[in-house]
């Protein structure tokens, strides 16, 4: 077989045991599980220590589910269970089509507001506890923001108050309460920490669904708080910025609060 023969070129892409290689990430760097009860743990287990490990990097995509199966001598299924395992932790994307597969996800707060959103379900958190978390965490992002709030946060933050009067004077519930909570994400992006951000996308996210719980209620008083707000923070000012956002928060929180009462049975 000459060298211009292109099944010889097809053989020199594959690996020496004939197996797909898909960038830098080859089924060689994937062991045969040593319990076969517990494969998929394994190998979801193996795949965690080598995104640890820096073996694997966002954008990394990995073999087809059946040279992984064949290499770790176990079912294809067993191997999709462990891959929908990884999904849903927000470690993998799995995409379709003639160019999908199994992705490793860049950062992704999925798996946190996930977690969170179960724990309020399940009743480990309470509406009480929601509500104070998110008094003491604004106060936190608040302070931050003040000193590193930039040009582009401000003018988010001002669309943002601008579409959520446009939605109330609309009459869209749904919309102003997505705006409003994603207000309370815009500024907490705005302190350039992504463990910070992240905790706050999980609180508004649960928050969401405390909402949908207790319905709808007109709240005049939202808006003229937003605004006041935001000549603090541009001011640069902390503890009127501060005294703004803690005011009005604990007037939400006694008022949803009351609310959630009067839905008990």
């Amino acid at each position: 077989m000459s060298a211009s023969d292109p099944r010889s070129r097809a053989s020199r892409a594959r690996s020496p045991a004939g197996e797909a290689r898909t960038g830098r990430v080859t089924v060689d760097t994937f062991p045969q599980p040593k319990t076969a009860a517990r494969a998929m743990d394994e190998i979801a287990a193996h795949f965690r220590a080598m995104v640890a490990d820096g073996q694997l990097k966002p954008g990394d995509r990995l073999p087809a589910e059946r040279d992984l199966a064949h290499r770790m001598q176990v079912s294809r299924n067993t191997v999709r269970e462990a891959l929908r395992t990884l999904e849903h932790a927000g470690l993998l994307e799995m995409r379709k089509g003639a160019t999908g597969g199994a992705f490793v996800r860049t950062g992704s707060s999925g798996a946190i507001v996930t977690g969170l959103s179960d724990l309020y379900h399940l009743g480990a958190i309470t509406p009480r506890q929601l509500t104070e978390a998110r008094i003491w965490l604004s106060e936190l992002v608040v302070r931050v923001a003040c000193v590193r709030a930039s040009d582009r946060d401000f003018a988010d933050l001002k669309a943002n108050v601008a579409a959520a009067a446009e939605a109330h004077r609309g009459g869209r519930f749904d919309d102003r309460q997505k705006l409003h909570r994603e207000f309370h994400i815009i500024l907490a992006r705005s302190t350039q920490n992504p463990i910070v951000a992240i905790t706050m996308e999980s609180v508004m996210e649960v928050f969401g669904r405390f909402i949908e719980k207790i319905g709808p209620q007109e709240n005049p008083y939202t808006l003229p708080s937003r605004r006041r707000f935001l000549r603090h923070l541009k001011a640069r000012d902390a503890e009127k910025a501060v005294a703004e956002m803690a005011k009005h928060l604990r007037r939400l929180h006694d008022d949803y609060l009351a609310r959630w009462d009067d839905l008990a049975p």
